[in-house]
């Protein structure tokens, strides 16, 4: 199976920029119903959102919330700006453009780092695990809702055998199981749920 890139990823998330809501809450409605209240709901303080994406997220946060988000891909970013201009949450939200693998931010400013359905995109997500680690202050949280592979051997098969495809043209690592990496970088796994024959994943995992 190749090994994606970030052009790759930028390629991918460019070209679908406009159709990225449609597909991604048909995918939610059937697979990961909640996910996303759930990650935001469990977000305090001072945010760093990872591949923001088109901001799907950014109307579920509460008013005490401010929120960095970062994505790399600037026609997914720009379509974040105009609804971040729509809610009126500019006072509370700032985007940028950047490379999660690489956060151009400050060490410990973060009270939670927060990721929807990027771990499985992100060409290494190991070193998007430590960048969470590095942003975070001792005792901060980063919050994932993720897919990986399904506890259910029949399907996990499945996944396995038309990955290469999803690798190819989404940049979508469907087996990729987020929690080795988080570990690696240093967190301790708070809690952690899967639904949907194991597909679905919803993570905390904590900065000692």
């Amino acid at each position: 199976m190749r090994t994606t890139t970030g052009a790759d990823v930028r390629r991918v998330f460019d070209r679908i920029a406009d159709r990225y809501d449609d597909q991604m809450q048909a995918w939610e409605r059937r697979l990961f119903p909640g996910s996303r209240e759930w990650a935001v709901g469990e977000a305090r303080g001072h945010v760093v959102e990872i591949a923001l994406g088109t901001g799907l997220n950014l109307p579920l946060y509460g008013p005490d919330v401010t929120v960095v988000g970062i994505e790399l891909s600037e026609p997914m970013l720009e379509l974040a700006r105009r609804r971040v201009a729509h809610l009126g949450l500019g006072e509370r939200v700032e985007l940028r453009q950047g490379d999660v693998q690489h956060l151009e931010l400050p060490d410990g400013i973060a009270d939670t780092v927060l990721s929807t359905f990027t771990m499985c995109t992100i060409p290494d997500p190991a070193a998007a695990a430590r960048e969470a680690y590095r942003v975070l202050k001792p005792g901060g949280r980063f919050v994932l809702a993720e897919h990986g592979p399904s506890s259910n051997l029949i399907i996990r098969a499945g996944m396995r055998l038309v990955e290469p495809l999803f690798v190819r043209f989404a940049a979508d690592y469907l087996t990729r199981d987020p929690r080795p990496f988080l570990e690696q970088a240093g967190f301790q796994l708070e809690s952690v749920s899967r639904m949907a024959r194991g597909v679905s994943f919803r993570v905390v995992a904590v900065r000692p």
